[in-house]
């Protein structure tokens, strides 16, 4: 599961005689990535499409611009079944021709539509206006301008105008109309001169004999009956998807698949008269495909294993040649000519469980062949912070209902994201569990009954168990301390493996050393002035009393700082310029107590949602813990009782008396459950993007900064998964 499925670079040679079928049969076997040939040696060119490849695009984009002009979506067909060449191209070109003609018509209404409307826009000022569209041109003496101004404005301008005698404004709610006699002598054009300074939109006056409004009337009219028009081709349109729909998406993957085929040699290198692909394939896989191939073309062409990807001191993968040198240039001297150094594709292999943890993984950076692949530990990991931040029965279920919803009804990321949030909602019940049956912050255990005693774990909120928070504080940091040691451990093997044990001391061991060492001396009785008594006694109130720990002997506390000391030697002599990150390992631990944080933030939300629907009391005069009230006469009673309770919120629903129902009491009811419900769907949107959040950052910046990198390919094996259509 640490290292991606193991890959084989093959080559495929043979005769063009024979590329047709060799073509078919790899593509069915649907296992080679296909690399493409990148011209490098003399005498060979990639390869030119197989015939009829231009009429198989063709037809390709004609089906998928018939998809988008009908929304097809991909889930209109019913089974998958055989569609042949005579069936497709005869559906095709009558399928196209309906549509086709239908999506003109609709574009043509829709084009008339659009003019009615922005005549409409254009003549509704004028309508406004109530002013015959005649009467707003066609003088010899008067000027005219219509446009969207303040009435008040343009009086003002006008009235101190000097090349106008006399004018006249005429509104309405949005639009002006000015008439104005120019003075003797006066340009042309003087009214819209002296409006220069005015904030005026000028309308053009229409062309139209009819009055505005009755002229908007009947645009209306118009538009209507285009709109009935467009609706009935919209419907026609509709039938003719139910129709065709499912033919579509079979057209669309036959021709996908033909087109893929047909397509297939441009990644080849050729000569006039053989050809030779190359391409990786997983190891397991290789002798099913020689065979595959063998049962197509028989000795037409020849398959041959080159190299299996493993790991060697060059930093990278490497690629050994099968059978040996010797082997490896007599194939080459036979015909074989390599396409190039190349990456393998990584193929994950994390089983069921862990799988759907891939895509975290693959959110920093699907990993390189040469690197470990860390989803199982992220498996392990990532529900266990989160569940460990929340940590609530009620939210745990919600996540996990969440999650199955996703996986159920959807495939792919959705359905990945679900069992990631089914696995997270599991471990935040479990926790719940651990802090006293939680459920949306309130303690179920409470409702045991009086002689049921459970062990339970405070969440560090109330004044009896504030020792708790501490306590979070320790098990982050030592969770922290263990998670970094595994991705250290991680990178010493892989730097061991890569290169040598020297490269693996230097530049892993000594990170393990400080990292180890240094907290070692924390935890020890060595110097125990500085360092809290909570550093110890956490450990005892974590295990619920099954564990004392007083803290490591102070010979152990000399032999942390003697580690962390030789780790600091093996740093400078191996990267001196990482000395300047050397407490880099006690600095990324205290980074986990942001789990600590979240944890009481969210605890404390909860709390704090209930408190002010339910209102809550500390018993044992302000020493103990949190209470809540829930109703009219408990309240009574906490009140009544000052030496024994004290009150810290009333609550809203305490206003709903049974007894004496009153509008006040009900109103109260009502609201108190209202910001129950709202507030606890807000801390449950929060728990994803602050738990969540900060579980993936620990994940991608603390732990994966120590031994991955990200940037592998993918493997795109040749072939296609048939959905919609059979081959028989």
């Amino acid at each position: 599961m640490l290292r991606p499925e193991r890959m084989s670079k093959v080559s495929v040679t043979g005769s063009k005689r024979v590329i047709d079928d060799v073509i078919e049969a790899a593509y069915e076997h649907h296992s080679l990535h296909v690399t493409d040939y990148d011209e490098r040696y003399e005498g060979f060119a990639p390869g030119d499409s197989l015939e009829g490849a231009e009429t198989v695009n063709e037809r390709l984009v004609t089906v998928r611009s018939l998809e988008s002009v009908l929304d097809v979506e991909g889930d209109e067909v019913d089974a998958a079944r055989v569609l042949d060449d005579d069936e497709l191209e005869a559906e095709l070109a009558d399928v196209r021709e309906r549509v086709n003609a239908l999506n003109d018509r609709r574009d043509e209404l829709q084009t008339e539509i659009r003019d009615r409307e922005e005549e409409i826009d254009r003549m509704v000022p004028f309508a406004d206006l109530g002013i015959e569209l005649d009467l707003l041109r066609g003088y010899d003496s008067l000027e005219v301008v219509v446009g969207e101004a303040k009435p008040d404005a343009v009086d003002a301008t006008l009235a101190d105008a000097d090349g106008i005698d006399a004018y006249e404004v005429f509104a309405g709610s949005d639009v002006v109309a000015i008439f104005a006699k120019p003075a003797d002598g006066a340009e042309a054009g003087v009214l819209q001169d002296s409006l220069v300074g005015v904030d005026i939109a000028l309308l053009e006056v229409p062309e139209a004999e009819a009055s505005p409004a009755e002229y908007v009337a009947e645009l209306d009219r118009e538009r209507e009956a285009l709109q009935v028009d467009l609706e009935a081709v919209e419907a026609d349109l509709a039938a003719v998807k139910e129709e065709a729909a499912g033919f579509l998406l079979r057209a669309e993957e036959q021709l996908t698949i033909e087109a893929e085929k047909k397509e297939a040699p441009l990644s080849f290198a050729t000569t006039e008269n053989a050809f030779v692909a190359e391409g990786w394939i997983p190891t397991d896989t290789y002798p099913d495909f020689e065979a595959t191939l063998a049962d197509a073309v028989g000795d037409h062409a020849e398959v041959e294993e080159l190299e299996r990807a493993s790991f060697t001191p060059d930093g990278d993968h490497h690629t050994e040649a099968v059978g040996g040198d010797a082997e490896r240039e007599a194939a080459t001297d036979g015909g074989h000519v390599g396409h190039g150094a190349d990456d393998p594709p990584v193929v994950q292999d994390n089983g069921s469980a862990a799988g759907p943890f891939e895509l975290l993984v693959q959110g920093f950076g699907r990993p390189k062949y040469s690197e470990f692949d860390p989803t199982l530990l992220v498996f392990l990991t990532f529900p266990l912070m989160f569940g460990f931040m929340i940590g609530d029965v009620g939210y745990g279920v919600l996540y996990a209902a969440i999650g199955y919803f996703l996986y159920s009804r959807y495939d792919g990321t959705f359905r990945e994201l679900g069992a990631v949030a089914m696995w997270a909602g599991g471990f935040t019940i479990l926790f719940g569990i651990y802090f006293g049956i939680d459920l949306f912050g309130y303690h179920a255990y409470q409702l045991l009954p009086g002689d049921v005693h459970w062990p339970v774990a405070g969440k560090g909120l109330s004044p009896a168990d504030l020792d708790w928070g501490l306590a979070f504080l320790v098990a982050s940091v030592l969770f922290g301390m263990i998670h970094l040691n595994a991705g250290h451990a991680l990178s010493f093997v892989s730097n061991y493996q890569q290169h040598d044990l020297k490269h693996a001391l230097y530049e892993s061991g000594s990170w393990l050393l400080i990292l180890n060492g240094a907290w070692i001396w924390i935890f020890s009785q060595h110097v125990p002035g500085p360092k809290p008594d909570f550093l110890f006694e956490s450990v005892s109130l974590l295990t619920l009393g099954a564990v004392s720990f007083a803290g490591f002997p102070v010979v152990v506390g000399y032999a942390g700082l003697a580690a962390a000391g030789i780790g600091v030697v093996l740093l400078g002599v191996g990267a001196t310029a990482e000395l300047a990150e050397v407490l880099a390992p006690i600095v990324n631990v205290i980074s986990y107590a942001r789990i600590m944080a979240v944890l009481l933030a969210k605890g404390g939300m909860a709390l704090a949602v209930n408190l002010l629907a339910f209102g809550a009391y500390i018993d044992n005069g302000g020493e103990g813990s949190f209470h809540f009230i829930f109703s009219a006469d408990y309240l009574e009673y906490v009140q009544s009782h000052p030496g024994d309770y004290e009150l810290v919120f009333a609550g809203i629903t305490t206003a709903f008396d049974p007894a004496s129902i009153g509008l006040v009491g009900v109103v109260a009811l009502v609201g108190g459950i209202l910001v129950a419900v709202v507030g606890h769907v807000v801390v449950l949107l929060l728990g994803v993007t602050s738990a969540g959040i900060q579980a993936v950052r620990l994940e991608y910046v603390e732990f994966f900064g120590n031994f991955y990198e990200g940037g592998g390919d993918s493997y795109l094996p040749f072939g296609y998964d048939r959905e919609y259509t059979t081959e028989e």
